[in-house]
């Protein structure tokens, strides 16, 4: 574990839900405050806040495993679908990346919310984005 202070992710002793999986790099548990039953945490076990700090193979390690989960979901759940997710930088709540697993069920009342008022989806948010894109370093 990492240890960074005041994480809760960074000591598995903190975790008071099951674990379903763990291996060198990774930890995934049961969500404490689930959307549905099933709900899974999938951790790094070093502390980062957001994807984009992470190396690369420890992102497509997170993906590897969360392919893994899902498979387990689909398996025990039968669901309609699921949903994977995170949140970033000021949105994640924990200030420790973790990755939502859960499986989906027609009429479960999840769903997305977004702001009142016109969106701005044209070209000029493209091009914004795909220059943003050129000046990411690999």
């Amino acid at each position: 574990m990492c240890g960074k202070e005041g994480c809760i992710f960074c000591d598995k002793k903190n975790i008071s839900t099951e674990f379903v999986y763990e291996d060198d790099l990774v930890m995934a548990f049961l969500d404490f405050d689930p959307i549905n039953e099933g709900h899974v945490l999938l951790v790094p076990k070093e502390h980062y806040l957001d994807a984009d700090e992470m190396p690369d193979e420890l992102l497509t390690h997170l993906m590897l495993v969360s392919k893994k989960i899902v498979a387990a979901i689909k398996e025990g759940f039968s669901p309609d679908g699921y949903s994977i997710m995170q949140n970033g930088g000021a949105f994640n709540d924990i200030g420790h990346y973790h990755l939502h697993i859960f499986p989906r069920f027609e009429g479960d009342g999840f769903g997305w919310t977004s702001g009142e008022g016109e969106k701005n989806y044209g070209g000029e948010i493209a091009s914004k984005i795909r220059q943003a894109i050129e000046r990411v370093k690999e």
